[in-house]
């Protein structure tokens, strides 16, 4: 079924949208997934925060147009979904690598983020991409880390003075 023109108006604006606010895209093959594996797809999208879109190419091209994924355009050919992902770059590569680990099916074809497109084999350097919360985690941890190691150093010849005490104790303890 053909979509209308105004159909067409409203997927490539619902598309450039989504692109506009998003931080990494994924262009992948989906040629020989079910229905159901398809559906599993988007569930699994829609849990993680993540947009997939089913687009004919000639959509996608206008839709990513004067975006940071026009790089995109060259490589839009053959039955194509775009995932886009709107506030963890690496949160459409892991459910992309994780689901194509099921479904062989699914085949990545372009990656583009940080404003440059890179081909599929770049798919586990996005995918292990920490999270916010992960990367203020140890950023935190890497500023705390002088601090917590300068008060053990200030504590341990305090500490070491009692153990000192407690084995002259023992061993008197022993004696007697």
């Amino acid at each position: 079924m053909s979509l209308t023109l105004e159909q067409k108006k409203s997927v490539v604006a619902e598309v450039n949208e989504v692109a506009q606010k998003a931080t990494s895209a994924i262009a992948a093959e989906y040629a020989g997934l079910s229905v159901a594996q398809m559906t599993g797809l988007r569930s699994k999208a829609r849990a993680a925060g993540v947009y997939v879109r089913v687009v004919k190419n000639t959509l996608a091209r206008r839709a990513v147009s004067g975006t940071a994924f026009e790089g995109l355009q060259d490589k839009l050919s053959g039955p194509l979904i775009l995932v886009f992902s709107m506030d963890d770059p690496g949160a459409g590569a892991r459910l992309v690598r994780d689901f194509s680990k099921e479904n062989q099916q699914l085949v990545t074809k372009a990656i583009a983020f940080g404003g440059a497109v890179r081909g599929p084999e770049d798919l586990q350097a996005l995918a292990t991409l920490p999270t916010l919360d992960e990367a203020r985690a140890r950023l935190l941890g890497i500023l705390i880390a002088p601090a917590t190691q300068l008060v053990r150093t200030l504590a341990e010849p305090g500490a070491q003075f009692v153990r000192v005490l407690a084995a002259y104790r023992d061993k008197q303890q022993e004696a007697a």
